[in-house]
């Protein structure tokens, strides 16, 4: 079955590449959104869940709620870049949709996939996608970034193989496939396995934008068009992080578990500081945002590493993280079509020229911060109660120390965009407040999900976690 959408998505994208006018490739956006609705209702309603197709893929509850997110973030994403980019000719519009929704197929692949080898491929493929889209401004700083962004992907992808191979060693070469490698690896070499992870979580560190490859995908969202950012540092990022929870539900019946929770701990911890210090230090709007999702990503890692309950709460926080880090950014696109730039230290008064546009992003602020009745806050929460019930005071006392940092950092930022005065020309013409009213309701349903967790969210994310 999965082939057979494979084909028709990539048909409507091929076409986009050929588009004659706007009209049509907003007809060709409206079809492809309507193949992956009529998608996610064979999924839900029509029996397709929790079974496989094409000998390669499982629609397992992981890869539903991740497609879930990506379904509706995607239809945002699409809609506001056909105003974001309304000043565009017609080959770069096109060649835009086109490659977004190749990215938005690539993804979906990687979220189903179920053999390590086939997510391996399908998120190389995703580094190809993106990069044209990086690329779309054809300055030269965006192809300093596309080729950065080329090169590190792609570096970060052979490491990744490389614990591909290893681990495949170590199931003696009979499956590549999730379940099977299970079974397969849990009385395997343990150098094989710890070498193995460590390549593995070092190259997708790359996708899920954690330490140590993180600042390519920093570099990606400064360059790309600030709607694409809200699919690369929400979907993109949650394929990397689907990708490393495979591989971490691997090793849990592996003699090398804990020290696998201790090196992921590890890499949050030193993500998380990464985050709160740059946080600091930038003066682009666009990176602030990226260095937020490299510290929420860092967050979830430590999630993961600290176990318990901290797993499910890790899950939790990046689905509620793609809510609010998309809107965000979609908040920021209209930002830049009032000012024309994403400068910290010029623009300003936002309040006054966009009020719904500056309460989305006073709100997203709270919201990003995890104060209630932000999700954040629950899934934080659980993770210091995991923390302190494994004793674990010194990272607790870090965790709390930076994320005061990255408290000050934002709160600061955003409320000098909101009160500063402005130093910049003016593009008032150009303001679409219903775009603001659009992205502030990607917040209103964060902030639901704070204050009431649907029983099918949470059993979901129950049977996702039991291992």
């Amino acid at each position: 079955m999965i082939y057979i959408f494979f084909a028709i998505w990539l048909a409507i994208s091929a076409a986009c590449f050929f588009a004659k006018s706007r009209k049509v490739v907003h007809i060709l956006c409206g079809l492809y959104m309507a193949v992956h609705t009529i998608f996610a209702a064979m999924l839900w309603l029509g029996g397709a869940y929790l079974t496989s197709s094409g000998g390669f893929f499982t629609f397992d509850e992981l890869g539903t709620l991740f497609y879930a997110l990506l379904a509706v973030v995607a239809t945002f994403v699409l809609i506001h870049s056909q105003e974001y980019l309304k000043d565009d000719k017609i080959t770069n519009y096109r060649n835009y949709f086109a490659l977004l929704m190749l990215l938005i197929t690539s993804i979906t692949g990687v979220y189903f996939a179920d053999n390590i080898a086939v997510t391996w491929i399908l998120l190389e493929t995703t580094t190809l996608c993106a990069a044209g889209i990086i690329y779309h401004r054809h300055s030269k700083a965006t192809l300093e970034a596309t080729w950065k962004y080329l090169f590190v992907c792609s570096t970060g992808i052979a490491i990744a193989y490389l614990g591909i191979l290893l681990l495949s060693a170590a199931a003696s070469n009979n499956s590549l496939s999730y379940n099977d490698l299970q079974q397969l690896i849990a009385n395997g070499n343990p150098l094989y396995l710890k070498v193995a992870f460590l390549l593995i979580i070092t190259g997708y560190s790359c996708k899920m934008e954690i330490f140590p490859l993180y600042t390519i995908g920093v570099d990606a969202n400064f360059a790309a068009p600030a709607p694409a950012s809200a699919i690369i540092s929400t979907a993109l990022v949650n394929a990397g992080f689907l990708a490393i929870f495979r591989v971490y539900r691997l090793f849990a019946e592996t003699p090398v578990f804990e020290w696998v929770r201790h090196v992921i701990l590890l890499v949050g911890v030193l993500s998380l500081i990464v985050g709160a210090l740059f946080l600091r230090r930038t003066n682009n709007y666009k990176r602030f945002l990226s260095y937020s999702t490299v510290e929420n990503m860092g967050i979830a890692a430590i999630g993961l590493g600290v176990g318990g309950i901290g797993v499910w709460a890790a899950l939790f926080h990046v689905v509620c993280h793609t809510l609010i880090k998309s809107s965000l950014f979609l908040q920021i696109a209209v930002v830049r079509q009032v000012y024309n730039g994403y400068r910290i230290n010029r623009i300003g008064d936002y309040i006054s020229i966009n009020k719904v546009g500056a309460i989305g992003l006073l709100v997203g602020m709270v919201v990003v911060l995890a104060f209630p009745p932000s999700p954040l806050f629950i899934s934080e929460l659980m993770i210091f109660k995991q923390a302190i019930s494994g004793g674990n005071w010194l990272l607790l006392a870090t965790m709390l120390l930076l994320l005061c940092v990255v408290i000050y950092s934002i709160c600061f930022r955003i409320i000098k965009l909101c009160y500063q005065p402005n130093q910049d020309e003016l593009h008032l013409s150009k303001i679409n407040r219903r775009l603001s009213y659009s992205a502030l309701s990607l917040i209103v349903a964060a902030i639901v999900l704070g204050l009431w967790q649907p029983a099918m969210l949470s059993n979901i994310i129950d049977k996702i976690v039991t291992f």
